[in-house]
């Protein structure tokens, strides 16, 4: 067993890590209700964008998905993934989650003998890409805890024009979800080509577009795909934040166990001294009696 001096060391060590954690989880409590609301407020753009784009496919004439994002391409050789990851760890297993899916998504596409370029969002995505040996197309790190659209468009303008360039056949996505406090997951979308069934089952205004209907969708496509690309940053970084605290919450509640076993062991340990200690002053009272 321990001696009193090392178990009480430890549990002074042991607070410490409490303090930290418990301030840590305050911080996340505190960002993650402002990126709650920053995705809250992102959503109804997004939901509005994609109505336009569906009013737009149903109404375009088919000669003018050729050339823009909507194009299917019969044989897919490369995939464009953009992965969206946190900057920072100390989120239990949001990160893990969000990279295990993008390496079996790189591995399948291998299967099916397609080339993978990857872009990151995000310092883990970055160096998990240059540890597995992966080809690394476009990165941007540190994008901050409210980042503006135009902060972001780098990366995404490369990978869309990578598209419409035909670098690339097919455009993927990658990212935490946020479902709410206690739930995010790893979220697959397509960027390109866009979906034409979710296109189609928007609901339908009769609206006159200026100068065509075909010119419209040529430049909103791509702000469209953008603007999903900002909304799953959003919901990464709002993920993040309460996966953060829960972690940050489960740790200090750990912390606090622990604490409460060391002071029963500290204590086991002082009643042993203090009982040895009684024990060889009878003993050598009694020796001293005879």
């Amino acid at each position: 067993m321990a001696s009193s001096r090392e178990i009480k060391r430890r549990i002074k060590s042991v607070k410490n890590v409490a303090q930290i954690t418990r301030a840590m989880e305050m911080v996340a409590a505190s960002k993650m209700r402002r990126a709650q609301r920053n995705v809250l407020a992102a959503r109804p753009y997004a939901d509005r964008m994609r109505d336009l784009i569906g009013e737009l496919t149903v109404r375009a004439v088919g000669g003018a998905r050729k050339g823009t994002l909507l194009e299917q391409r019969e044989n897919v050789r490369r995939v464009g993934l953009i992965i969206v990851t946190p900057d920072r760890g100390l989120c239990g297993s949001l990160i893990t989650n969000v990279l295990r899916r993008s390496a079996r998504f790189i591995l399948d596409q291998r299967a099916m003998g397609r080339e993978v370029d990857v872009f990151t969002y995000g310092k883990k995505g970055r160096d998990f890409i240059n540890r597995t040996g992966y080809t690394l197309a476009g990165e941007m790190v540190k994008i901050g805890d409210a980042p503006k659209i135009e902060d972001i468009l780098g990366v995404a303008i490369d990978a869309v024009s990578g598209f419409e360039s035909g670098r690339y056949d097919e455009l993927y996505l990658i990212y935490s979800e946020f479902i709410n406090t206690l739930v995010q997951r790893a979220a697959l979308k397509q960027l390109a080509p866009v979906d034409s069934a979710e296109a189609a089952s928007s609901s339908r205004s009769d609206f006159t577009y200026e100068p065509s209907q075909e010119d419209v969708l040529q430049e909103v496509l791509p702000r469209y795909v953008e603007s999903q690309i900002y909304q799953a940053i959003l919901e990464s970084i709002a993920s993040f934040y309460s996966a953060q605290m829960v972690a940050m919450r489960n740790a200090t509640k750990s912390a606090k166990d622990l604490v409460q076993d060391l002071t029963l062991s500290f204590n086991k340990a002082r009643q042993a001294a203090i009982t040895k200690e009684v024990s060889e002053i009878a003993s050598g009272a009694a020796a001293l009696a005879e």
